[in-house]
């Protein structure tokens, strides 16, 4: 089987390319808030969607992109064969926190469960340890399983969510934006 190399992606170049991020899912975390006297309970529990839960890159108002022109210094990694983006990491540097933001992830059809995504979080680890950023954030959804999962893995943790991110209505149809951190060893 081919082996790929990751290589840092010209801005010039790659800016605006379109990342066709899709994806299926059969589960969901299920979030709900409940005010009770000491403050609030929200119990995050993972659940089986009735049909399954697919997000297609047309669904979404803002179609991921890279080098968007809110990311004034953002960077990005990734494959590419013939001309062809097959995976990509895009780091956007966050100053007044002091944090590295992975504002995209994608890893093509033909290259998912051959290590890249792990390969394209570990060098975003790299930079956060080598840059000194104090945690490596990132935004994904609640309806998005699989991702979620394998930051799980990846060593992020829930860090907080949104309700309201993508419509007034998140809650209830299963897709509420959930934020994720990694923190590099103190030592």
């Amino acid at each position: 089987m081919k082996e790929y190399c990751i290589r840092e992606l010209d801005k010039e170049r790659w800016k605006g390319t379109p990342l066709p991020v899709s994806y299926t899912s059969e589960y969901y975390y299920d979030i709900s808030v409940h005010k009770t006297a000491k403050g609030f309970e929200i119990p995050v529990e993972k659940k089986r969607f009735d049909t399954p839960f697919t997000h297609l890159p047309e669904d979404g108002a803002f179609p991921d992109k890279l080098f968007e022109d809110w990311w004034e210094k953002a960077r990005a990694f990734g494959i590419v064969e013939d001309g062809k983006l097959l995976a990509a990491i895009e780091l956007c540097q966050e100053d007044w926190s002091n944090r590295l933001l992975i504002t995209e992830l994608f890893v093509g059809e033909e290259l998912r469960g051959r290590g890249y995504g792990k390969k394209l979080i570990e060098l975003a680890k790299e930079l956060t340890v080598k840059n000194k950023h104090r945690a490596l954030m990132l935004e994904t959804q609640s309806s998005n399983v699989n991702a979620v999962d394998f930051y799980l893995h990846e060593g992020f943790t829930l860090i907080g969510f949104d309700s309201c991110c993508y419509t007034n209505t998140d809650l209830d149809r299963k897709e509420v934006r959930f934020d994720m951190g990694w923190f590099p060893p103190r030592g």
